[in-house]
């Protein structure tokens, strides 16, 4: 099926060189600003496969990211962010990259292109019909991905994907696809920029919602946050002062009794 590849059209502006500081900067904030729009375009799309996602991790299930380059990245910085902001195991929601652990930092020179890797890292982690795996590729043309997906759904293993080019072989694969259309980027095919951070915005949704679905928040509040540092120690504190409105010496010997924001709160006056 052929389609428009719209993160590869040519640039709204030309002749990049010769702008000035301000110039570059104010222009890339102008077709960032365009980011959010085409996001909330995609909400139906979202909260389908958030909606499957919960299901799914409520019957024991897993989520599982998988991209290549910045996709890759940013699936592997949202799945590495849920066990500290939201206190779950570090398998609940796993991050894959092509090229492995090496290409977080240093592209691996044709590890997209592998039709075969994609899948053989997923069933490294023995996934199952139990799981999700989402797909990211902003082309919707990544090999590593879209055949993963295909081996998938052959398994009878849910799948979503977020790409920013509609009709793409990766948004006719997945069976729950989000499509942000965002457009020709700044600089022409530089898909880690507005697709990018689309991407990013679209994964904040899901993971957050999902989360806040399987009643990881209280009211606003990350009550089952890792208090992995000084700052989020001085962070829970205050939360349990305020839901609580005790002092903080009170509130510290809460926490620390109890280990976290959530038990202290349950545990207060029993």
């Amino acid at each position: 099926m052929q389609f428009i590849k719209t993160t590869e059209q040519t640039s709204k502006h030309n002749h990049l060189e010769k702008m000035s500081v301000t110039e570059l900067l104010t222009n890339i904030n102008t077709e960032d600003k365009t980011v959010p729009d085409a996001v909330e375009k995609s909400i139906p799309q979202i909260e389908a496969l958030v909606k499957e996602i919960v299901q799914k991790l409520k019957n024991g299930g897993r989520l599982f990211y998988t991209g290549a380059g910045t996709s890759g990245r940013l699936g592997i910085v949202d799945a590495s962010e849920c066990p500290p902001t939201f206190g779950v195991s570090h398998d609940l929601v796993i991050g894959l990259i092509a090229g492995g652990d090496t290409a977080i930092r240093k592209a691996v020179e044709f590890a997209e292109d592998s039709p075969t890797q994609g899948w053989k890292d997923l069933t490294e982690y023995n996934v199952s019909e139990k799981d999700v795996v989402i797909g990211i590729a902003a082309s919707g043309t990544t090999p590593y991905v879209v055949k993963a997906l295909q081996h998938c759904n052959e398994n009878n293993i849910t799948t979503g994907c977020i790409t920013c080019n509609e009709g793409s072989p990766l948004a006719t694969t997945a069976q729950f696809p989000v499509v942000v259309t965002v457009g020709a980027e700044f600089v022409t095919g530089s898909s880690r920029m507005k697709a990018g951070t689309a991407q990013k915005l679209v994964l904040n949704m899901i993971s957050t919602a999902t989360m806040i679905q399987l009643g990881r928040v209280k009211g606003n509040k990350m009550v089952d946050m890792q208090l992995s540092n000084n700052k989020l120690v001085d962070r829970g504190t205050r939360m349990i002062m305020e839901e609580l409105s005790i002092d903080r010496e009170k509130a510290s010997r809460l926490l620390e009794q109890y280990g976290s924001v959530r038990n202290a709160i349950d545990n207060y006056g029993a």
